[in-house]
Formats: C-alpha cells, sequence, structure tokens
C-alpha cells in the first residue's frame, strides 16, 4: 500500500484456474503477513509482524490455523522483510537477526532455535540503554510501538523525549538494530518513542487500513495518546517533548504542529505539506488512490482537509525542514512550500535541502549533517 517491498496483510491462494477466486487464509489475523514461500504441496511457511515481534509461522494452503514455529521481539530477515532463508528440504533455516541493543548477525540452524554463525558487528556498541514496548488505547484500536532510553540517565530527574514518526505510510517499526539518529539522540540523553499507530503494520488488516481517506487525523490521535501513555509512566518532561520523522513521517510532523502545540521542537524530513499540488509532482502518484479514494481531480477536497498548507496559520512550533535536491517520491518544493510559509508567518524555521540527494539520502557526510542539526535544533529549542 505504499513503498515496494514494505508489505504486510493478509496471506491469499488462487487456483490457477480460469475463474477461480483468491481465498484468505488468514482472515481476520491480528497480525500482518510480510513474506512467504511454498513449504509443500498444501503447505506454505510465512513471515509476519505480530504487534511488533518478528515470527514465522506454517499455514494449510487449503485453509486452517497457523501453526507458530517462532515468535520474538527482535527483527528476524533474510535481507528484507521478515522472513527466513531455507534449505531445499525446508530442516534448516538461516536468518539475520537483530535488535535494539543488537547488531545484525546470520543465525542457522534447525528454525526457531538458531545458533549465531557470524561475529561481523562484534565490536559495534549500542549507545542507547533499556528498551521498552509500549501498548495503549486510542479509540476502538490499540497502538504499539517502543520507548528507548538513554544508556546511562538519573531516574530521579525528567528528560525530553523525542517522538519518531515513520515513514510509509504503511510500514511499521520494530524492534531492530537502530538507525543513527536514533543512537545518538540517546547518546545525547533523549529518549526516543517509536509509535506505530493506525495505519502501521502488525495488529491487522483493519489497524493497517485505518487511515484511508483519514490522513493525519486519527493517527495523530494515536501519537498524541501514546505520548500520554509514554510521559505517565516514565521519568519524561511533560514540557520538553519534540517530534520528527522522514517521508510519511515528514507529512505527520508538519501536520502535528499545524494540529497542536503538544511538541516544543520539530524536525521534518521529506514532508509532505500540500497533498494537492504534491500529486502533480511526484514520480510515484499511484500509490495515492488506494488511500485517497480518487485522484485529486476528483476529489480535491479530501486531499486539502488532509494537507499541513490548510492550517498553516495555526503553527508556532520552532520547524527544521530537511529534504533532498532530487527526490522524486516527495519532491524537495513541499518542504520550500511549507518553509515559505512559516518564514512568512515568523515561525522559527530552517531549510536543508542536500545536493544531489534523493528520497533516502546516501552519502556519509549528508547523514552525518543530518544527525548533527537533527541533535543540534531539538538542543537548541527544547530548553
Amino acid at each position: 500500500m505504499s513503498d515496494q517491498g514494505v508489505t504486510g496483510g493478509d496471506l491469499f491462494v488462487i487456483d490457477a484456474t480460469e475463474g477461480a477466486q483468491p481465498r484468505n487464509l488468514t482472515p481476520s489475523a491480528p497480525f500482518s503477513v510480510a513474506s512467504l514461500r511454498w513449504s509443500g504441496a498444501d503447505e506454505l511457511t510465512f513471515g509476519a509482524n505480530m504487534t511488533g515481534d518478528s515470527a514465522l509461522a506454517i499455514v494449510p494452503a487449503s485453509g486452517g490455523d497457523a501453526e507458530i514455529l517462532f515468535r520474538g521481539p527482535e527483527f528476524i530477515t533474510d535481507g528484507g522483510v521478515i522472513g527466513a532463508s531455507f534449505s531445499k528440504d525446508g530442516a534448516q533455516s538461516a536468518v539475520i537477526r537483530s535488535s535494539f541493543s543488537s547488531p545484525p548477525e546470520v543465525w542457522s540452524g534447525k528454525t526457531g532455535a538458531w545458533k549465531q554463525v557470524s561475529h561481523s558487528n562484534a565490536n559495534v556498541a549500542a549507545h542507547a540503554g533499556e528498551v521498552k514496548k509500549i501498548e495503549w488505547v486510542s479509540d476502538q484500536f490499540r497502538p504499539y510501538g517502543w520507548l528507548l532510553a538513554p544508556r546511562e540517565f538519573d531516574a530521579s530527574k525528567k528528560h525530553p523525549l523525542i517522538v519518531w514518526i515513520h515513514g510509509g505510510p504503511s510500514s511499521a517499526i520494530l524492534q531492530r538494530w537502530p538507525r543513527e539518529e536514533a543512537l545518538m539522540l540517546a547518546r545525547h540523553g533523549y529518549f526516543v518513542f517509536f509509535p506505530n499507530f493506525r495505519g502501521s503494520y502488525g495488529a491487522g488488516e483493519a489497524f493497517a487500513r485505518a487511515n484511508v481517506k483519514d490522513f493525519g487525523y486519527g493517527d495523530l490521535r494515536d501519537i498524541l495518546s501514546g505520548v500520554d501513555e509514554v510521559v505517565k509512566s516514565n521519568p519524561i518532561d511533560n514540557d520538553r517533548v519534540g517530534i520528527w520523522g522522514w517521508s510519511y513521517g515528514g507529512y505527520m510532523t508538519m501536520w502535528a504542529v499545524t494540529q497542536t502545540e503538544r511538541f516544543k521542537a520539530a524536525v521534518a524530513g521529506a514532508g509532505i505539506s500540500n497533498w494537492q499540488s504534491y500529486y502533480g509532482q511526484n514520480d510515484i502518484d499511484s500509490w495515492m488512490i488506494p488511500f485517497f479514494g480518487a485522484s485529486v481531480y476528483d476529489d480535491p477536497a479530501v486531499y486539502a482537509k488532509s494537507s499541513p498548507i490548510t492550517f498553516i496559520k495555526k503553527v508556532k512550533t520552532p520547524t527544521l525542514i530537511l529534504a533532498g535536491e532530487r527526490d522524486g517520491e516527495v519532491p524537495a518544493p513541499q518542504s520550500f512550500e511549507f518553509f515559505h510559509a512559516l518564514k512568512t508567518l515568523g515561525v522559527p524555521t530552517r531549510l536543508v535541502v542536500y545536493e544531489g540527494e534523493g528520497h533516502r539520502v546516501a552519502k556519509p557526510e549528508h547523514r552525518r549533517d543530518i544527525v548533527r542539526r537533527l541533535i543540534n535544533w531539538f538542543d537548541d529549542n527544547m530548553q
């Protein structure tokens, strides 16, 4: 439903005969299937996100209950989405395994009882501390996520929090080795909260589809109620909460600062400020119809109601804006439009455009620059 390769949903089979209809093997499942393989004449093995846990399971192609082979909080993959690489007879498998505290390594053996076979990252240490799984109630849903603590902090004091909004829109943050931004935020004394709000994978098809024609509204309610849950039960300073994200996370950051003053500072990377103009600018617009229900030419109002630019005069939050010069997925003019408006309205802001970069900033010097600017922006604006 969004980025190619970032998949999740129910598992279907279809007979290879004319007129055959697909059959759902995981109807109403409270998880998201991410990968699959035929493992027998009437058997499918699949990888799934089960509310943030990585799982492998078997289900009969003729229908029936799934048998879970493995389920754990760490991230397991064959190099892409949740899954494993199996031997020809299916008796052995191999995975790349990681967590917030353990860098990726190869494990192999009997499925679910793997042994580590590589030690390439043995000398890599995390700069983060304890990780907690957070679950809460928002409307009729049960979002979930993770809270990453600094390695060392004074539990008797209150500490700043950064809310990290994932991209997508259909995606999820799993307990895997963190990106450098998260590690450096934790190293500089920030707690980092990774919410998987409605529209995310991991809690079933209804949850993943719950933001269709509703971008920004229900998902922001989930994020805000998740922040309340984190603040309530952890040593977090309620007055020092920041927000940041890239792609759909950049959009949600732009949206959040037009809807609430809950966040003291914000960083929006590759964000979408105006869905109406974005429709005609990006290189991947086919993903938009399933979410908005119609093209912008047939129903411009559904695009306008979820556009940050529609509510731009409500912004008070200092906002740093980052963009790739040659981004075809979220073109830089979306950032220009938001930056121009904030400058006009006198809101503290800064715009940084990375020369030659696309949607995924690749040059090491640019990635380091993003980390430095991220830390400095929150340090300067969240005191």
